[in-house]
Parts: structure tokens; C-alpha cells; sequence
């Protein structure tokens, strides 16, 4: 079977994805990945050896391996829904981890930072978005879920990937987002909301961490609203030593995935080396 893309079938392609209830983000994520595929492609037809050279220009433009994998899993699953599984193509197999760049990860004296200088500027919304993402591990699109009712009972219930996983909000924080909620006149619902009475955008909230960068001293390739989320992993796992309980409290569905947020970094890595003092 030919497969020749156009714009009808990549909003066929998103009516499934709503139907397999795949999250609005994960939608958003692989159209964009498709539209970009098509960008490449044109007018041909696509071929399998299409597809793997579109894979090669992918490399060629200095994307992360895991953000080409993760692209090559938004094609199949689109030629999969084509009824065109012959032009499925290989992720590329990347050797794990041990250890992650200090350019990339937040430490929790950067997150400390990052709080002074919201408080400083007077947005208390962005202290306390800061504080309940690293807080909980919640993700940002999950943050719709943290209402005055939740709050109240000190736990959240989060529904994210056709999933469902409790989230307990810790006494302090509880206590932080009622006296906000009161200061605020917000009696019941999402409480971080805009003017409008909506819940506050991804978009809004990464763009206003970047704004506290320079006064906080902090790398901006390491503000956004993820790496809050991987210094909670860090830490519950540097307490615990529990990664299985880590990925259910995170929602994760693979323990793989948690492993990538538990990393060390470099500096941690070499001073473990040194302390084995095995070169005599």
C-alpha cells in the first residue's frame, strides 16, 4: 500500500489519537513530530528508505538520540494507523546512562534560588507553582489537579496517560496553598488559575522561569518546569532507595523511564571512582 500524506490525513490521524485518549500534549507532540516528517517528505510517496534517510537527516542536525527515538515513535505510530506497518523504521539503540550533564540538571541550591527570586518579584503564584511541582513530582499539565478540595484533604487525584495515582500534598505545602487560596478568594477548584478563572498554561509558567534566570543566577538551559520534577525524583530516591515505589508515585509505567530521572551527575560519578581507590 502507497502512502502519500496531505492534511486530511493528519487530522484523521488526530481524531484517532483523541479516541485511543491519548493526552492533549501527547497529540500535540506527535502531530507536530508528523508535520515535520511531511515537511521533509513533500509530495513523494513514502518509502521505507524515505523514512530511513529522514531518520539520517535527523542525526545529521545534531538531535539528542532520545529525541530521535522519540520522533521515530510518533512516524510508526502514524504509519501504523496509515495501515503502512512495512514502513515502520528502528529506533537507534543508545547505550544507558550512568550519569547525566551538570549543565542539564537543577540542584537544589539553583531551586532555592529560583524561590528567593520569585518572592522577590512579588509573584507568589510562581513561588508556590515551583514549590508544588518539586514538592509532589506532579507534572506541569497535572497542576489543574491541585484544587482547594485536594489541598483541603491533602491529597490529590491525578488522572494523566489513561491512569489515575494519588498524590499527597505534605503539611507545609497544604498549609502554603490554603493561606494562598484565602489571599486569593478562591473557595474551591484549580487553584492556580489566571485572570480568566483558566488554569495557568505550561507556556505561561516556563516562560516565567525563564524571567527569574539571571536574577537567580541559574543557567536557563536548566529552568523549566520538568527538572523541577527530576529533582524530586533525586531526592525522594537519594532517601528511599526505592525505585519501584518512586515510578508509581511518579506515574511512571516503566521503571526505565524512572532511572533516567535518578542519574547522577558527572561530579557524583567521579567522586564515588575516587573513594573506590582501586589505583594504588
Amino acid at each position: 500500500m502507497e502512502l502519500k500524506i496531505d492534511k486530511n490525513m493528519i487530522e484523521c490521524f488526530k481524531n484517532f489519537l483523541v479516541l485511543e485518549e491519548k493526552s492533549e500534549n501527547t497529540i500535540e507532540k506527535y502531530l507536530r513530530d508528523i508535520n515535520a516528517f511531511w515537511k521533509y517528505v513533500g509530495e513523494r510517496i513514502v518509502t521505507k528508505e524515505l523514512a530511513i534517510k529522514y531518520k539520517e537527516h535527523l542525526l545529521s542536525d545534531e538531535y539528542a538520540v532520545r529525541s530521535v527515538n522519540s520522533m521515530i515513535a510518533s512516524l510508526n505510530s502514524f504509519f501504523t494507523f496509515a495501515g503502512c506497518e512495512h514502513l515502520k523504521i528502528k529506533t537507534i539503540k543508545e547505550q544507558r546512562q550512568i550519569f547525566c550533564s551538570e549543565d542539564k540538571e537543577l540542584t537544589k541550591e539553583e531551586y532555592t534560588r529560583l524561590l528567593n527570586a520569585a518572592e522577590s518579584k512579588g509573584n507568589k503564584r510562581l513561588n508556590l507553582i515551583l514549590q508544588t511541582i518539586c514538592g509532589t513530582g506532579i507534572r506541569v499539565s497535572e497542576l489543574k489537579f491541585i484544587t482547594v478540595e485536594a489541598v483541603k484533604k491533602g491529597e490529590a487525584f491525578v488522572f494523566c496517560k489513561g491512569k489515575r495515582r494519588s498524590v499527597f500534598i505534605v503539611k507545609a505545602l497544604q498549609k502554603k496553598l490554603l493561606r494562598y487560596a484565602k489571599e486569593q478568594k478562591i473557595k474551591s477548584g484549580c487553584i492556580f488559575i489566571t485572570r480568566t478563572g483558566k488554569p495557568v498554561s505550561r507556556t505561561n509558567i516556563w516562560r516565567d522561569m525563564k524571567k527569574l534566570c539571571k536574577e537567580a543566577n541559574v543557567n536557563p538551559n536548566k529552568v523549566f518546569p520538568h527538572n523541577l520534577r527530576h529533582l524530586f525524583a533525586r531526592v525522594f530516591y537519594g532517601i528511599e532507595k526505592d525505585i519501584a515505589k518512586l515510578a508509581d508515585i511518579l506515574g511512571h509505567s516503566s521503571i526505565n523511564i524512572t532511572r533516567i530521572y535518578i542519574i547522577s551527575t558527572g561530579t557524583e560519578h567521579r567522586q564515588r571512582m575516587e573513594n573506590m581507590r582501586l589505583v594504588i
